[in-house]
């Protein structure tokens, strides 16, 4: 009865998110730092989405899935960032239950569906650098449209497990979380009843959604490194490296901090670091994607150069 009580208190009391209130000094410094990231995050992602789909040139399964991991990149941070930045302000710093549980459920299915997407991503990397004359045969539309729909959904059926088993712990009217939002590792640490089932299912959660897909794209890009490293000509070298540079680099990017979060015990994680680590793959990396991509990538340079000449009526060179 006791938990029961505790449950339901924490569903009408709601949260507070803590954030960054260790450091009042910082506040007003991140807003307007992640305000402007999350602005540049908007814009960059969905010039990413509008070029590839109004380039006739840059209908190809990279640009399909590259306008998937903008729509994730659009999405992600705004089932965060906003609640962040009211709370930056807000001396309450205060979240509803429902309003916690909407942003566990939704920020933790698309974070899991970019994991998916990025291993994706490789397959296509490998096709186009391993088997060029058969890259149309095996990146077919309809084989792209089901590996995109398989990230999404596995993204979908990982947050109906994990965030529904975090919701079900009892937090004993522990209302204050250590973060600037619902996440599961912190609301374990919130709990107030043994969380080693909750523990043991987030870290195999973590095995299959970051450790499987790393190993699926080193093992790609190890065979991409042979294919490359047989290519006599430099110029050969340097566009096959360049076809594949951009995703490699937002892979590390992405998986190396989210790795640092997910892959430590819930108690043993310092706050401080989780509250950067987290705020690096929320905000950093989703504005860091299309820049990556557009300023490594001549095909997206040219494709809005055209798509902007159309609609300003100006002719650029």
């Amino acid at each position: 009865m006791g938990i029961e009580r505790s449950t339901n208190e924490s569903k009408l009391a709601g949260f507070i998110l803590l954030g960054f209130s260790d450091y009042p000094q910082l506040q007003e410094v991140l807003f307007v730092v992640i305000l402007i990231l999350y602005l540049l995050t908007i814009v960059g992602n969905t010039t990413i989405i509008l070029v590839s789909r109004l380039e006739p040139k840059l209908c190809t399964p990279m640009y399909f899935f590259l306008s998937h991991l903008s729509f994730l990149d659009l999405c992600f941070p705004s089932s965060v960032i906003p609640q962040l930045l009211v709370n930056l302000w807000d001396p309450m710093k205060a979240i509803t239950y429902t309003g916690c549980m909407v942003q566990l459920y939704v920020s933790l299915a698309l974070g899991s569906t970019e994991c998916v997407l990025l291993a994706v991503m490789s397959y296509d990397c490998y096709v186009a650098i391993c088997r060029p004359l058969q890259y149309t045969a095996l990146t077919h539309h309809c084989l792209c449209v089901t590996l995109a729909s398989l990230a999404w959904l596995s993204g979908v059926a990982t947050t109906l497990v994990q965030s529904t088993l975090t919701l079900q712990l009892p937090f004993c009217g522990h209302h204050q979380v250590d973060h600037f939002f619902c996440e599961v590792p912190v609301l374990i640490r919130l709990a107030c009843v043994d969380t080693t089932f909750n523990e043991a299912e987030l870290f195999v959660a973590s095995v299959l959604f970051l450790i499987v897909p790393v190993s699926f794209i080193l093992v790609s890009y190890g065979y991409i490194a042979q294919a490359v490293l047989k290519i006599k000509s430099a110029s050969g070298r340097k566009k096959a490296f360049g076809t594949c540079s951009s995703h490699l680099m937002v892979v590390i990017i992405f998986y190396g901090t989210i790795i640092f979060m997910y892959l430590q015990p819930a108690k043993s994680r310092s706050k401080d670091q989780g509250k950067f680590v987290s705020l690096f793959y929320t905000v950093v990396t989703p504005m860091l994607n299309p820049l990556i991509y557009t300023l490594r990538n001549k095909d997206v340079k040219g494709a809005l150069r055209k798509v902007l000449g159309k609609i300003l009526g100006v002719n650029f060179t």
